[in-house]
């Protein structure tokens, strides 16, 4: 089958329900006086599959097949509807004769395509606000872990990271950079189907489209929970009024470690250490690591009438870690009914979500422990897996040194996690223009884990604690009521509409937990039989339970206007509340927003100009914030403290826990977007380009403050100052567009510049300028980073070493920049400096789709540019010293600026030595598929493909993978105990029945 030319360029998905006509050929309505048939072809002759025919003013309906034929019964005078995304709609009244062919028109694809925003959708070329799509055809293929794999790279200001090869990890976000140190907000906020979840709530395999609402503007009517941006999930919907689609989605994937730390072999370690020679030569690395195996399956079934349908969607996912004991199951299902009454004037809907996962736990409450990684890459290789009666060969004398094989065996553990989402909408209309909505859901999340570790573990030989179990669980609840009404009306070159809601969304969380040890045996106790734990007598057990309650309650309302489809305003408000700031005077805030659009092309002084075939000027300002992580921080708490003897009794006492400020407020982040849209070349080429700056008033931080005249040594309050600006691009463009050929790319890139500009308030000042995150553990020990007013955030804070002396001993650069020998530095805090910084400056992404006949192949790729990381492997194990006698990279022996080698007098230390650019180019997603089209009266098509996941890096970046944490305050640290990257290749299929 050969689709016509003007079918390829279009942008959605509809081009799937051509394999969808061969169920309806000649189904339609079925009372009427005569059957109309004919074909249905555009400017070029070429038939159009799928075009909806339906009856003006009626639910009858049929589809046009694979040839464009369509039938259906009409009485004499009826009026034919005939409409197809990116085609004009066209209407024909029927009359005498039986035979009426028809030639649809071409429409403005990109700007007539559909964007999901806040509360609704709207046309691509009415947005007036910076807002990015992805659509399903453009998805990452291959064994995907969640919806932030699926439009890595696509979305430009949108850095997602993926830093874990853990199956039980998700991707990471950040949205046009760091903009608060307090605050609750830290993260976008992630809608599936308007109702708040997370990226890795709902399959993959069932989600539809990704829309991005980056700027203040677009994000305002969200309010504090929109300061980070908001990722709008939607799930795939059952279309059309006459539809019975089954399609099947499954994939088997295997996965490796994308690189390998370098260690010595036991060879090379009884060569540089002969004492430490134990007779073995082991690979812990490989003792603990498996070829692993992945496989999803996902069934989904579509089916409806002109007045019901209903979606239903099954996925199971099982999928192997590469290290032994890790991986994860999860199996989900969804299933949502609309239906349609009163003349489709009442339209409800239902939707039910349940998922439940599960996974091998070798550390409390949590899957796989990356200090069981670290003990593998640091062993002795010469050290035996056993000892000659089969017992674990250990050394516990030794700080910190255990037998890695023995961690994974010795202890074992489980992970439950369970979630139910039920969501309705009713949607009225009572008049025409009018549309009521009400949003009802209810989401509920329960976790139950619990984790043992044997009397062979080293935590019983070593430390006593014979048989350390643990057990908790935790419950969440959120419900959501929104309530909107929206009026759409255009009279004349005028249009307009206008929307008010309200919102109120309640979380309540309860959490418990208990650990205990002093086991007999193995059989009757552990984390099963918790109780009986000696532990729990002596009173050294450890238990406890929290429980938490918040609410947000908003008020909120849109006007949109445009005139002759050329001026276009959006101006939004909201009105909120947060229970994290009850008890002070400021626990409601108003968060308004106006964004502004002019399309040029419409003037007509552009009328007569070939180059754009739209252009389009943005702006927008919007105002958004961020509460308090903690809720009654603005009021005065009291704690238990220490024990006293009062009354022959010992009682303990109740101080002070924090001071009141009943000034505390919202953070307030101020956002100017300046955008222009174009699309040029009868639509092969189309762009995107933002410039924004983000301004962050009142820093929630706590202040220290003297004692008395406060009660507590602390005190929140709003203070400081932050900044992010940058330029985002996006360009799409159509190379080549023959019957048999397509290719489809895009380029994304973005810059993020951030300052801490302040951290003192009007009344609270801050006693030093910075503060320190970040922390290296044993044997450096010290902070990783600075936070710094006038500084960017993620800066690294250590000494810088100019040079090696000819001991092979640092030459440092001291804070006044003269050059000071190793023995003489006094390496006190006033020396250190700035030696980079975690995050990147800018990043790119380049994505290509090319189709040849029934063959398809995409590529994506992306990189991060601009920034270091703190090379924790080698500032470890790249020290000669090693008086512990650990293992060593074999980097150990490599000359210091390719001088001398090391000193083994050298103590480890964090300085710039250790500190590396991180600049990557990934390869990141190779997929290449066939389709078979018509195998069978019952199956509409069949895919096969094959793909590689994290296929090559391109860096000069010494470590395991570039690609590591941006998040928190402590960016661009490679943590030794992390769980290595992987590659994962995939083989999967698609049917279509």
């Amino acid at each position: 089958m050969i689709l016509p030319k003007s079918m390829i360029s279009l942008k959605k998905p509809v081009i799937l329900l051509a394999f969808l006509i061969p169920f309806f050929h000649g189904i339609c309505a079925q009372v009427s006086d005569q059957q109309i048939s004919g074909i249905i072809t555009d400017t070029n002759n070429e038939p159009i599959i799928g075009v909806s025919v339906t009856v003006k003013g009626t639910a009858k309906g049929c589809i046009s097949d694979l040839n464009g034929q369509y039938q259906i019964k009409v009485g004499k005078g009826a009026v034919l509807v005939f409409s197809y995304v990116g085609y004009q709609t066209k209407e024909i009244t029927v009359l005498e004769s039986r035979e009426i062919n028809v030639i649809l028109n071409e429409d403005a694809v990109s700007l007539n395509e559909i964007v999901v925003i806040g509360y609704g959708i709207q046309r691509k070329g009415e947005v007036t606000s910076a807002v990015s799509s992805v659509k399903s055809e453009n998805f990452s293929k291959g064994a995907i872990k969640d919806v932030g794999h699926l439009i890595q790279g696509k979305a430009a200001g949108l850095a997602i990271t993926n830093p874990s090869g853990d199956p039980t990890s998700t991707t990471q976000f950040r949205l046009r950079g760091t903009n608060t140190i307090g605050g609750a907000n830290t993260e976008p906020l992630v809608l599936i189907d308007g109702i708040p979840g997370s990226i890795n709530t709902v399959a993959p395999e069932d989600v539809e489209s990704v829309d991005v609402l980056k700027d203040g503007s677009a994000a305002a009517i969200y309010g504090t929970r929109g300061t980070n941006g908001v990722i709008l999930i939607t799930t795939k919907k059952s279309k059309g009024a006459q539809i019975n689609q089954v399609e099947y989605n499954s994939y088997i994937s295997t996965s490796q470690i994308v690189k390998k730390l370098e260690m010595l072999n036991g060879v090379e370690f009884r060569e540089m250490y002969p004492q430490e020679d134990h007779g073995a030569d082991t690979n812990w690395l490989d003792e603990i690591t498996r070829i692993p195996f992945t496989q999803a399956h996902n069934l989904s079934l579509q089916r409806g009438t002109s007045t019901t349908n209903y979606v239903a969607n099954l996925n199971y996912n099982s999928s192997e870690g590469v290290m032994l004991k890790s991986g994860k199951e999860t199996f989900s299902g969804r299933i949502e009914v609309a239906h349609r009454m009163f003349d489709d004037k009442l339209q409800l809907k239902f939707g039910l979500f349940g998922k439940k996962s599960q996974y091998a736990s070798t550390s409390s409450a949590g899957s796989f422990n990356g200090y069981t990684y670290r003990q593998a890459i640091l062993r002795n290789p010469t050290d035996p897996i056993k000892n000659e009666d089969g017992g674990w060969y250990e050394n516990l004398s030794k700080f910190e040194y255990e037998n890695p094989v023995a961690r994974l065996e010795e202890c074992y553990g489980n992970v439950k996690n369970t979630e139910l989402r039920f969501n309705s909408n009713i949607i009225y209309n009572p008049i025409k223009d009018l549309t009521l909505t009400a949003v009802l859901s209810y989401v509920r999340e329960n976790r139950n884990h619990g984790y043992s570790e044997t009397l062979n573990h080293a935590s019983a030989k070593r430390d006593g604690y014979a048989g350390w179990s643990s057990v908790g669980a935790y419950t969440k609840m959120e419900k959501l009521t929104e309530l909107t009404a929206l009026y759409n009306k255009q009279i004349g070159l005028h249009k307009f509409s206008l929307l008010g809601g309200y919102s109120y969304n309640e979380i309540d969380f309860e959490d418990m937990y208990f650990a205990n040890y002093g086991f007999q045996d193995d059989q009757f106790g552990g984390w099963h039989n918790i109780g009986i734990g000696a532990a729990l007598k002596e009173g050294k057990a450890d238990a406890n339970s929290n429980k938490w309650t918040t609410n947000l309650i908003g008020f909120f309302g849109r006007a949109t206007y445009s005139f002759d489809d050329k001026y276009l305003l959006m101006a939004s408000l909201r009105y909120e509340g947060a229970s994290q700031l009850w008890g002070t005077d400021n626990e409601w805030g108003a968060f308004p927003s106006v964004s502004l659009g002019w399309r040029i092309t419409q003037e007509s002084f552009m009328k007569n100009q070939t180059i754009f075939d739209d252009l389009k000027v943005r702006v927008g300002y919007g105002v958004t914030g961020s509460q308090p992580k903690n809720s009654f921080l603005g009021i005065a708490m009291l704690k238990y403290d220490k024990y006293a003897y009062v009354n022959g009794k010992w009682v303990q006492t109740i101080v002070p826990a924090s001071n009141a400020n009943p000034d505390l407020k919202w953070e307030e982040k101020k956002e100017t977007n300046i955008g222009l849209d174009f699309t040029l070349l009868k639509e092969r080429l189309s762009g995107t380009i933002d410039f924004y700056n983000r301004k962050v008033d009142g820093l929630i931080y706590q202040y220290n403050v003297p004692v008395p005249p406060n009660l507590y040594n602390k005190t929140w309050a709003n203070g400081g100052v932050m900044e992010n600006r940058g330029i985002e691009v996006l360009l799409s463009g159509m190379p080549v567009i023959t019957k048999d050929f397509e290719w489809n790319t895009s380029v994304t890139f973005s810059t993020n510049s951030n300052k801490l500009k302040s951290l003192d308030g009007s009344v609270f000042k801050t006693e030093y300028d910075y503060f320190d995150e970040g922390w290296l553990a044993e044997p450096v020990k010290t902070n990783s980073h600075r936070v710094q007013v006038g500084e960017k955030i993620g800066n690294f804070w250590g000494f810088k070493v100019a040079d090696v002396d000819d001991n092979g001993k640092w030459i440092y650069e001291g804070k006044d920049g003269n050059r000071i020998n190793y023995d003489d530095f006094s390496r006190a805090p006033e020396e250190k400096k700035v030696i980079g910084n975690g995050l990147p400056t800018w990043y790119a992404g380049w994505n290509n789709n090319i189709r040849y006949k029934n063959f398809d192949f995409s590529m994506t790729m992306r990189g991060a540019f601009g920034y270091q990381i703190i090379n924790e492997a080698r500032m470890y194990y790249e020290n000669p010293k090693n008086s512990r006698m650990e293992n060593r990279l074999k980097s150990v022996n490599d000359k210091i600026f390719g001088k001398m080698q090391l000193s083994k007098e050298v103590d480890p230390e964090f300085n710039s030595y250790y500190v590396e650019d991180g600049d990557y180019w990934k390869i990141d997603n190779i997929t290449l598929g066939y389709t078979f089209n018509n195998l069978h009266k019952y199956i509409s098509s069949l895919r096969l493909y094959a793909s590689v996941l994290n296929a090559f890096t391109i860096t000069g970046y010494d470590g395991v993978d570039p690609e590591v944490n941006m998040n928190g305050l402590n960016p661009g640290y490679d943590n030794r105990d992390q769980y290595p990257s992987i590659r994962s290749f995939t083989f999967g299929l698609g049917i279509k029945f």
